[in-house]
């Protein structure tokens, strides 16, 4: 026993990692900084460049000189001047020329590079983008072919992965016992030198992960043919060689051991373990994912047909009298209302502007604590505006006011998100449930009765909001608001209202919320006699 697992430990080295997130359009900033470090960086090649220019035409100058010197050297230095220039030139000109060569060009890129190095990405950042990816690669069923080729839908800059960076994909997806991933990049890693690329990285590497990760996923076969294949490039290779012989060792094993009831158990073991399910797995990710591709929307022709869209004047509001707000129907149960043209380019760039300065990790409130916290499944940057900081967040609030008929005094900030690429909010509830009561009691407002969203921009690909109870998926689109109760009249929670925000797989998303709670309501939404209503 203590054998086999000496044998096992010595498969592949375990390395370090921790867990990191690159969420968020404000690192566009980058880009920045790296064309100044390329300007800084050619500088620093022109400066090389005009000190090696100079080199050479003293070198080109001493060469003519000593080649005519050297045909007569008695008759050369015996002209004074030819004497007195040979002195000053050994004494005193190639010390100039050494302190030339000497001279460190440098410095003025090694300076820039130090200030821009405290802006840059750590390893945090570089694992949680690669994170991103794999998210990206099973929520919209992406093959890692399609990823590496670039070919995503929406995109303005194709970009390629080399098989170095597939390499690095499966080394990170290795670090979290992932070894599902792991076998897939791998393997286009191992695909892209097979056709002939020329990289850093070389087949031996690859195939050693890519050995190991079939193995932990039980394909014993495979991963005896994968080893071999290792060994025929690098015989001497100590890990591999250990590997084959511990492989074949079980592999005997087996052929000795009669088919029985506990090996049609293993095998079903290793049949789920070869679909890769997620670590953090949820019931409802399936259903979740599907919608997020536009898959499984559960609307009925019949249901479709009492949908509409009419314009709204917020109850006889004057403020829309003679400007109706544009309403659309977008589910029935829960009801939920999107609003068109309802926030302006201008009022959103003035949103943008104010929250930017201020975006921090996204946070959850703990349901035993009531503390804020980050966690894995919420992948964003927010801000929060109050209504007296800027006259516009103060028109946006009086805004929903006045169409949802809501009192927005007891509501909480305007909420400003941005999620990057692989940005994403796992499913949720926006209300406290029971087992919650301390929730939001710091507030003293009562739980949060309805939700309001703002798009505030369109997004390429992804990025979608989905109810995966009902099967509902709605598209961000920039300009619009969606609406809907969290709680019924009641003040019981509509557990229909259980929804994500969908990964953005190409662009960036940006959306701004007002979560309005029970106090000051009650005359506004009066509470009911039936419990779900």
């Amino acid at each position: 026993m203590i054998w086999c697992i000496l044998i096992i430990g010595i498969l592949l080295p375990q390395s370090l990692a921790h867990p990191g997130f690159f969420t968020s359009i404000q690192k566009i900033y980058l880009i920045h900084t790296e064309k100044d470090l390329v300007t800084s960086l050619k500088d620093y090649i022109k400066a090389e460049e005009d000190k090696l220019e100079q080199i050479k035409k003293w070198a080109e100058k001493l060469d003519q000189l000593t080649s005519t010197a050297t045909k007569d050297p008695e008759g050369f230095v015996g002209h004074p001047v030819n004497a007195f220039k040979l002195m000053k030139r050994l004494n005193t000109e190639w010390s100039e020329l050494e302190n030339l060569i000497l001279k460190d060009m440098s410095d003025g890129f090694i300076s820039n590079l130090t200030i821009q190095r405290q802006y840059f990405p750590n390893d945090e950042d570089q694992v949680g983008a690669a994170k991103a990816l794999l998210r990206l690669q099973d929520t919209y069923n992406l093959d890692t072919d399609t990823i590496s080729k670039g070919n995503l839908p929406g995109v303005k800059h194709k970009s390629f992965l080399t098989a170095e960076d597939c390499f690095e994909l499966g080394k990170v997806a290795y670090t979290e016992a992932d070894y599902y991933h792991t076998e897939l990049w791998m393997d286009q890693a191992l695909r892209q030198l097979d056709e002939g690329e020329v990289s850093t990285i070389d087949k031996v590497s690859v195939l050693d992960y890519l050995s190991y990760a079939v193995y932990q996923q039980g394909d014993l076969d495979k991963a005896l043919l994968l080893t071999k294949k290792l060994l025929e490039l690098d015989p001497e290779h100590q890990r591999a060689n250990g590997n084959l012989k511990y492989f074949e060792y079980i592999m005997a094993k087996e052929k000795d051991v009669n088919k029985s009831a506990s090996d049609e158990q293993s095998d079903q073991k290793t049949t789920m373990k070869k679909k890769g399910i997620a670590v953090d797995y949820l019931p409802e990710r399936q259903k979740y994912e599907m919608l997020c591709r536009g898959e499984g929307i559960k609307m009925t022709p019949r249901r479709q047909k009492k949908l509409f869209c009419r314009y709204h004047d917020g109850n006889r509001n004057p403020k829309f009298i003679l400007a109706p707000a544009k309403q659309e129907d977008e589910w029935d149960k829960p009801r939920i209302i999107r609003f068109h043209d309802i926030i302006s380019d201008a009022e959103i760039e003035i949103v943008k502007d104010l929250a930017k300065p201020r975006l921090r990790r996204a946070t959850v409130s703990n349901p035993i604590t009531g503390d804020l916290e980050t966690v894995h499944y919420r992948i964003s940057k927010s801000a929060w505006l109050s209504g007296y900081e800027d006259p516009v967040v103060s028109r946006i609030n009086m805004r929903i006011q006045d169409l949802t008929g809501l009192d927005v005094s007891t509501a909480e900030e305007l909420q400003v998100a941005n999620y990057g690429v692989g940005g994403q909010y796992e499913p949720h509830f926006d209300f406290a449930r029971k087992d919650e009561p301390d929730a939001f009691k710091e507030l003293g407002t009562g739980n949060r009765i309805a939700t309001w969203l703002f798009y505030m921009s369109d997004v390429s690909a992804g990025g979608a909001t989905v109810f995966p109870e009902v099967g509902a998926s709605v598209w961000p689109k920039k300009g619009t608001a969606v609406f809907w109760y969290n709680l019924f009249a009641s003040g019981e929670g509509d557990y229909s209202t259980r929804h994500a925000a969908c990964p953005v797989l190409v662009g960036n998303k940006w959306v701004s919320n007002k979560w309005l709670h029970e106090r000051g309501q009650e005359f506004r939404r009066p509470c009911t006699l039936s419990e779900l209503e």
